[in-house]
């Protein structure tokens, strides 16, 4: 029981070396001093007091007696040989002293004069042993680090096996596609969604962009694959309080009024949307007002990662189930270019570096009557708080809510603003939004456009040579410039010039099928007139599907390049979704129309920019966010 109580006096030096926290020499020297406390009142060395004094007693080591004779020794010799006589005044002074000195001797026993003497030697290596102690900790915590990052590691692997095993499930919806009736699109379509839901969030994003595309896909398949705008399933409440104790160190309704995490007002394939409240500072006053909170979802750059795998995965087993020689390339060509437009995906799950993005669109519009942009509040890796638009509503709904008279006027005054919009950002700013999809574009009860979801944005610097031969060859049905267009936008431009005859030969051979004829000064008229605007939508169509010839030669297109044709034709989608079931002479008759007004919209939007940079030069009171502290408390006022 002695034992156990003397080692309570090491427990502050175990509380100072088990911390966390650096110690300091201070630190140490208490914590030394509290253990060697505790061994000094131990039984022991009480015993070993008993023993000195025994062995002192009988003379076997040195004693009271013996020091006092050696005192007395060397204070005799030191007079003695003195050069000058010493005052015997002085030296009954010294021996009256000593005298009382001795009176009452408290001499320690061997153990304690040990443990003294341990104490002393430590005392001079504190310093030393701070430096020790302070680096063990530092390996400690290096050593704690490295398991943490190994354990979060292996969960990663465990997450990424459950998104594996979910999306590879999912790929049996291919036999039941293939078993079905090839004049059933309306069968095909919904085991194509049930495939796009059950995969994931990277499907999903697949699927909006074929949907942007539906010029390609029978009308059932387009249909159902457009839902996918709008109608995606939503992240789970416990998802969306992760993601605020990630980034913020609380959950929503600390920070907000009326947040239900469990009712988004929208969901993509990216994070979910939600409205709340949150109070402001205007004028010194308190006013509470909606905002827009988007939440990105939990692991979703893993879910494009695997997504890719996936597919990688599926690309390379058909070499093992069909091998061939020309088939080899292509299947390769195609992994590869499924890897470039994968990477462009995963540039829009960042949201610093999409709220930069939309900061810098909102400083554009702020003063437009054409277009805007709301305005945000805060962001975070996977959160991002925004301005809430009380009017606005998606571009299908918005179309919806029209009467068939009035449709027609609102195609006509969207589709301008629209064009002039994208095609402004091209021109003045080169750079456009990359995902215009008609769920990214609301519509205000004004007609004016609101642009959302800022995570794409694509750069047109250095790639207008490129992109006009493109375009231009492809509607020209010229193979030798469009094949030189295509290898300036490659991956490998080097290499691929020496297969240009090659790309040549592919690209003549799909014209050739599909029908279409080079245009050129001679034939231009007639094949118009004869063609019409069926014609025309045939060329267009073809240039959505020439890149794709080139894998089968080993030609892999950038992913800017890839991202810029998905921005234009999501764009172009969003149109096409304003004449659904119209005529195709309509949309061409307001483009036309559109074109023509670009002179007066762009003046119009140049007087605003000064006037509303003359305003702007005004000081005025800006709305400010309130503190934490003080949010908390106008929330517990409401």
């Amino acid at each position: 029981m002695s034992t156990v109580r003397a080692t309570r006096g090491f427990s502050p030096l175990l509380r100072l070396l088990g911390s966390e926290a650096d110690a300091t020499r201070s630190d140490l020297s208490e914590a030394l001093d509290s253990a060697f406390a505790g061994v000094y009142q131990h039984p022991l060395l009480q015993q070993s007091g008993r023993l000195t004094g025994y062995l002192r007693h009988r003379g076997l080591i040195p004693n009271e007696q013996s020091t006092e004779e050696l005192i007395r020794f060397l204070v005799d010799q030191a007079m003695a040989r003195s050069p000058m006589p010493v005052p015997q005044a002085l030296v009954d002074e010294f021996w009256l002293f000593f005298n009382e000195l001795f009176a009452s001797p408290e001499l320690k026993g061997l153990g304690e004069l040990g443990l003294d003497m341990v104490r002393l030697v430590l005392k001079t290596y504190e310093p030393m042993l701070v430096e020790i102690v302070n680096l063990l900790k530092a390996g400690r915590r290096f050593n704690q680090w490295q398991l943490d990052e190994v354990m979060r590691r292996v969960a990663l692997l465990r997450t990424d096996l459950i998104i594996m095993r979910r999306q590879i499930k999912a790929l049996r919806h291919i036999r039941p596609f293939f078993a079905a009736d090839p004049a059933d699109f309306a069968g095909q379509a919904q085991i194509i969604a049930q495939m796009v839901r059950e995969f994931g969030p990277f499907f999903v994003k697949m699927a909006q962009v074929a949907a942007a595309n539906a010029d390609l896909l029978p009308d059932e398949i387009a249909r159902e694959l457009a839902v996918f705008h709008e109608d995606v399933p939503a992240m789970t409440e416990a998802e969306v309080n992760a993601a605020f104790l990630e980034c913020y160190g609380e959950l929503p309704h600390k920070r907000y009024l009326d947040f239900d995490p469990a009712r988004p007002v929208k969901s993509g394939s990216i994070g979910s949307v939600y409205f709340a409240k949150k109070p402001f500072l205007e004028n010194g006053l308190e006013v509470l007002r909606p905002v827009v909170i988007k939440v990105g979802r939990h692991n979703i750059d893993r879910e494009f990662v695997i997504g890719k795998m996936v597919m990688g995965l599926a690309i390379m087993s058909s070499q093992y189930w069909a091998p061939h020689s020309r088939l080899a390339p292509f299947l390769r060509a195609m992994q590869e270019q499924v890897d470039e437009f994968v990477a462009g995906f995963v540039d829009e799950l960042d949201f610093d570096a999409e709220a930069a993005h939309h900061a810098r669109f909102f400083e554009r519009a702020r003063h437009s009557q054409i277009w805007h942009v709301p305005e945000i509040y805060g962001h975070s890796r996977r959160i991002i708080e925004m301005e809430y638009l009380a009017d606005a509503v998606s571009l299908p709904r918005a179309l919806a809510k029209r009467s068939p008279r009035e449709q027609r006027r609102f195609q006509r005054q969207i589709v301008q603003r629209l064009s002039f919009t994208v095609v402004r950002h091209m021109l003045r700013h080169q750079e456009m939004h990359g995902d215009l999809h008609p769920g990214n574009i609301m519509i205000g009860d004004d007609g004016r456009l609101h642009l959302i979801d800022w995570g794409n944005v694509v750069s047109l610097e250095g790639k207008w040579n490129a992109v006009w031969d493109y375009l231009a060859a492809a509607i020209l049905a010229d193979t030798g410039l469009l094949a030189d267009a295509l290898i300036r936008m490659s991956t490998t431009p080097a290499p691929d010039v020496a297969r240009r005859s090659e790309v040549i030969a592919a690209l003549d051979d799909t014209l050739r099928r599909k029908g279409i004829t080079p245009l050129t000064r001679r034939n231009l008229l007639r094949e118009l007139r004869l063609g019409g605007w069926e014609g025309l939508h045939r060329r267009g169509q073809a240039v959505l599907q020439l890149m794709s010839n080139t894998q089968q030669l080993g030609v892999v297109i950038r992913k800017d390049y890839l991202h810029l044709s998905r921005a234009l034709f999501a764009a172009a989608g969003s149109v096409g979704t304003l004449y659904e079931g119209a005529p195709k002479r309509r949309l061409l008759q307001d483009l036309i129309l559109g074109g023509a007004q670009f002179p007066l919209m762009l003046a119009r939007e140049s007087l605003a920019e000064r006037l509303g940079r003359t305003r702007l030069a005004a000081p005025r009171p800006v709305p400010a966010l309130i503190s934490r502290h003080a949010d908390r408390q106008a929330l517990d006022r409401q």
